[in-house]
């Protein structure tokens, strides 16, 4: 389960601009929003090695955050709803927070993990995981980090969907149980080679269909045939 909670100390910022934030990130800072429960959006920023530190715990990106603003005694509970990352360094550049109430339902989605090697495999099969994360509703301290998929009895042609998870207490799966599919193992395809096709010989002298032969040897035209009774206007004799 996540049901992890970290302490997260944030300052308040008070301009909102791309060059603001430009300028936090060159200090170590990371810009973030604190939304929910109906309150004007609150925005603040953290130090990246705080930020690290909270977010790579045993609840990962499920832990809930017990956001303490600078200088201030009250708590807020929160999630990471979204973040963006640089896309050279893979630093995380913002993030957005979403308060929530510990004794109130989210909606998460939560990743799947395949466990074992299935039987299929040993056979020539080839295992596919074609959906990685499903969608839980949960309390916030119940949502689990991630979900586990036993594969190892999956035989060639097998699937596995979401209603083949095993059920967990106060979890609910949104997806459609039957629809969404996990795993399957299938048979690799077999990539066939087109055969070369074979030219027709051809005799010599002979111009292959289609094509015209090459100049200067065009067929000569047939010899007239000689007269039989001689020359044209002479006569016998």
């Amino acid at each position: 389960m996540a049901g992890e909670r970290i302490k997260l100390e944030v300052m308040e910022r008070d301009s909102r601009g791309s060059a603001e934030a430009r300028r936090l990130r060159r200090g170590g800072l990371v810009p973030g929003i604190l939304y929910g429960r109906g309150k004007p959006p609150h925005a603040f920023c953290v130090h990246q090695r705080e930020l690290r530190r909270a977010l790579s715990g045993p609840g990962g990106l499920h832990a809930i955050l017990d956001v303490v603003l600078d200088g201030r005694e009250s708590t807020q509970h929160a999630i990471l709803k979204a973040y963006q990352q640089d896309p050279l360094r893979g630093s995380v550049i913002h993030i957005d927070l979403h308060e929530v109430r510990l004794d109130q339902p989210i909606q998460a989605q939560v990743a799947v993990h395949l466990m074992g090697e299935p039987r299929g495999v040993t056979e020539g099969g080839v295992l596919s995981q074609v959906s990685r994360e499903v969608r839980v509703e949960a309390l916030p301290m119940e949502v689990p980090e991630h979900l586990e998929l036993d594969v190892s009895d999956m035989g060639v042609g097998d699937t596995m969907r979401l209603s083949d998870l095993p059920p967990i207490e106060g979890v609910t799966y949104l997806d459609d149980p039957e629809e969404t599919v996990l795993a399957n193992v299938t048979v690799p395809t077999e990539i066939v080679e087109p055969e070369p096709e074979e030219e027709e010989e051809l005799e010599e002298g002979e111009v292959p269909e289609g094509e015209e032969a090459p100049e200067g040897e065009a067929e000569a035209p047939a010899e007239p045939e000689a007269d039989a009774a001689g020359e044209p206007g002479t006569a016998e004799g």
